[in-house]
């Protein structure tokens, strides 16, 4: 029986700044199996690691990540942001908003799969699909990579341009009939929102094992879908998630 993997969410998203260097080498110390991280693309055509398609949330700058050039990007500080987190240090607004190509390097040393989520359902970003393919090849280290995106011509573009890909689709909502998209698409696995996965779980029975399940922070739910045998739970709180599924295959005495 294979245990379920636990994905840092955005790195450790709960206590340090989402999606930067800092935040992924701390999913790292807590023994992430892999991380999710998302990705965009400056108006100079390079893929930054960033959730949201603005700048205003998560770093100190404004604008859309699309109307900015990585020079510019990189002034703002991607920590400054996160002064009322417990663990808050003055060093966090030296943070900046990374590439992929420096997370991959990043990763380089260390066996951890990485879900790369293209984020392309509000503004396409033309060739996301094959920079960021280019960029796994030279410095993905051979790692297993998801991709996964809500948009889903997103998906089918990168099987088109290899059809090795490991294509995962996200969905927030309720659809009939999953393990067909599965089958026919050719999904590695399906990223539902945890709500969706408890709320249905009888009739997702069948295909437990290609849930990765989003963003799982409480402590009873972690458990439940550690109980279904999800492939993988994507959390916040990575620590305690790993934890949690120790405790349960830790050897009796």
């Amino acid at each position: 029986m294979n245990q379920t993997k636990i994905y840092g969410h955005r790195g450790v998203k709960g206590t340090y700044p989402e999606n930067t260097i800092l935040s992924f080498k701390e999913a790292i110390l807590q023994g992430v199996d892999g991380i999710e991280l998302d990705v965009h693309m400056t108006l100079d055509g390079e893929i930054v690691v960033i959730h949201d398609e603005s700048l205003n949330r998560t770093t100190d700058g404004s604008g859309f990540v699309k109307d900015r050039t990585l020079d510019e990007i990189k002034r703002f500080s991607a920590g400054r942001n996160f002064t009322t987190f417990p663990n808050f240090k003055e060093s966090w607004v030296q943070e900046t908003v990374p590439t992929l190509k420096e997370v991959l390097q990043l990763l380089a040393p260390f066996d951890i799969e990485l879900n790369i989520e293209l984020k392309t359902y509000i503004f396409p970003y033309k060739g996301i699909e094959e920079k960021t393919l280019a960029l796994v090849s030279e410095y993905g280290n051979s790692r297993k990579v998801i991709y996964s995106s809500f948009h889903l011509p997103t998906l089918l573009r990168l099987k088109q341009l290899d059809s090795s890909v490991n294509i995962a689709w996200l969905l927030h909502d309720k659809f009939s009939h999953l393990s067909d998209y599965i089958n026919s698409l050719n999904l590695e696995a399906l990223h539902l929102h945890k709500d969706y996965v408890l709320t249905y779980e009888d009739s997702l029975h069948d295909i437990h094992p290609f849930i990765r399940a989003w963003t799982v922070n409480n402590q009873v739910e972690i458990n439940k879908l550690l109980d279904m045998q999800v492939e993988a739970i994507i959390t916040d709180y990575p620590s305690l998630a790993i934890a949690n599924r120790d405790k349960r295959i830790a050897p009796v005495e």
